[in-house]
């Protein structure tokens, strides 16, 4: 008898989210799943139990990508400013159409979900604070090595920052022209810079 290929949990866990991502959660069904993961029902419920955990292991993993995509961004930049706006300007240079496309998904889940996901929006809703979390951090540092005036409100700017981020998905899933695209996200990035010029003579 044939043995079934073993599966791969990182590509089978891509291969879910940009089915998720695409269709969103109640609208796509197993037999989607099993077409896009190349699984049989069987297996996909042995890796990952459930529907609605193996759409928690996206949301997990796509989380854990954007932390490391931030922290990547302010470790390789000369100042905690110039990371911050470093990672605003990499969603206006996005290389195709088809990323652009991409709205968050941790927005959309938090935004899309019914009142019989409260998992889904309360894991949602984690994930938004935690990422907002590491934006105030990340100001912190920058007002502590006097890149910015301690009269601002990291907290603040935080919440500012990730409504900034948001908005740029949303305008990209909205299919706004590349150029127009890469002026907003030059602008918000251009505003997080000017923060360093706040500071009292």
């Amino acid at each position: 008898m044939k043995r079934a290929t073993p599966y791969n949990r990182d590509l089978a866990l891509e291969a879910a989210l940009d089915l998720f991502w695409r269709k969103g959660y109640h609208a796509t069904s197993l037999k989607d799943l099993e077409q896009a993961l190349s699984m049989k029902p069987g297996s996909i419920y042995a890796a990952f139990k459930s529907k609605r955990a193996l759409y928690l292991a996206c949301l997990d993993r796509y989380f854990h990508a954007g932390l490391d995509d931030f922290s990547n961004a302010v470790a390789q930049a000369p100042s905690y400013l110039e990371g911050l706006a470093s990672y605003l300007r990499g969603f206006g240079a996005v290389k195709s159409p088809q990323a652009r496309a991409r709205a968050c998904i941790i927005v959309k889940t938090a935004l899309n979900a019914t009142d019989e996901d409260a998992q889904l929006h309360e894991q949602s809703q984690i994930y938004l604070r935690r990422m907002r979390s590491e934006f105030e951090q990340c100001f912190k540092k920058a007002q502590a090595a006097g890149e910015m005036s301690d009269e601002v409100d990291p907290a603040q700017l935080a919440v500012q920052y990730q409504a900034d981020l948001t908005a740029l998905r949303i305008e990209a899933q909205h299919a706004l022209d590349a150029d127009a695209l890469k002026w907003l996200a030059d602008r918000k990035a251009d505003a997080v810079l000017a923060l360093g010029q706040t500071q009292p003579a």
